[in-house]
């Protein structure tokens, strides 16, 4: 390198490197460039590369994992949505269905309550068709009763009259003989 001189001794001179020394300056750089070249730059090339890849790579796997997660966000909405569907649907089926029972159970009911009915209706006819051959069977009773004591009177009245008119025939006819 260029070396100026001291300002208090001597001229302006400037000092040269020797010749030889520039030689093995240069020839070491080349040697030192030759195995940054070969070795280093290569090694640092492929680090390089290999970094660039994971990146990418990472990227790469990001960006997929994200149109994964993106998919399966989608699969699950449709499955909701499906979902909602089938419960709105089961609902409905399971309202009409409650419909259906609650009208069997209405139709039976009323079923019911008329053969109740009907069979009220019969029993009391028959009770009321008990009761009037009873009433027939005493009122038929009580006639012949009434009767037989009407007519007993009236056969001991007769009898009775006819006492009494025997007696009087017996009477009239001792009035008149005993005169």
């Amino acid at each position: 390198m260029f070396v100026a001189a001291e300002e208090g001794g001597g001229g302006g001179q400037l000092l040269i490197p020797p010749v030889a020394e520039i030689i093995v300056g240069v020839v070491a750089f080349g040697v030192v460039l030759f195995i940054l070249a070969k070795f280093v730059f290569p090694r640092m090339e492929l680090m390089f590369q290999a970094r660039v890849e994971a990146i990418e790579g990472g990227i790469a796997k990001a960006e997929a994992a994200q149109a994964e997660a993106n998919q399966l966000l989608e699969q699950y909405k449709a499955q909701l949505a499906e979902a909602r569907t089938e419960a709105a649907r089961i609902r409905d089926e399971a309202r009409a269905d409650a419909e259906g029972i609650r009208q069997d159970v209405l139709a039976k009911a009323r079923e019911e309550s008329d053969r109740i009915i009907e069979a009220g209706n019969q029993q009391l006819a028959a009770q009321r068709e008990s009761i009037v051959r009873e009433l027939r069977s005493e009122v038929g009773t009580l006639a012949v009763d009434l009767a037989s004591k009407i007519v007993g009177e009236s056969l001991a009245d007769e009898a009775r009259s006819r006492g009494t008119v025997d007696r009087f025939i017996n009477e009239l006819s001792a009035g008149t003989g005993g005169r």
